[in-house]
């Protein structure tokens, strides 16, 4: 019932070693590199459910890593809306930090930690950046985001937005000697 069929002209958009005919076995076509003609899809003694099942744990297949710590919906949604809408010192920071541009820290922004959503993150060094405005003048909402940021072993740099804008260079001086320092107790 199924024959096999050699092209005798080449095709126009055939490219190298189009003037040789070519089987339909080397050209891949088909299930196991058969056609059958007058059919649609595969024959009924060979389903393509009928394959070998893929390998159970233990036998090639990495386990899942550890899941995140759940993240609210709320939150997540906000830190999107953050990073939408950047203030000036905040954006210019970041163009300085994204992409391993600086000193080939991975920073993130505006990214939940635990309760709070943190301006920048580097993971890898357990570093917080914020960059804030006068409203933030002796907060006790933010000295209770540090104590929490402390306690989980993440230290927090705050900068002043009119000192980003300003004085960026500064700025990046005393994050890189932050990123030097190997240890935190």
């Amino acid at each position: 019932m199924s024959e096999r069929r050699t092209p005798t002209k080449p095709s126009p958009l055939a490219g190298e070693g189009a003037s040789r005919p070519r089987s339909v076995r080397e050209a891949g076509e088909g299930l196991g590199g058969e056609v059958v003609l007058g059919g649609r899809g595969p024959s009924p003694d060979r389903s393509l459910r009928s394959r070998s099942p893929s390998p159970g744990t233990g036998e090639g297949v990495r386990a899942r890593p550890p899941a995140k710590p759940p993240v609210d919906r709320q939150q997540r949604r906000r830190a999107r809306e953050l990073r939408s809408r950047m203030t000036d010192a905040e954006r210019k920071l970041w163009f300085a930090l994204r992409d391993r541009r600086f000193a080939c820290f991975k920073f993130r922004r505006q990214v939940p930690i635990g309760p709070f959503i943190a301006d920048f993150v580097c993971f890898e060094a357990r570093l917080v950046i914020e960059v804030d405005g006068g409203q933030h003048a002796d907060s006790i909402q933010d000295q209770r985001r540090d104590r929490w940021f402390a306690a989980n072993k993440f230290r927090v740099m705050r900068f002043w937005n009119n000192e980003v804008r300003s004085n960026l260079e500064g700025v990046m001086i005393l994050l890189a000697e932050a990123l030097r320092v190997e240890e935190w107790p």
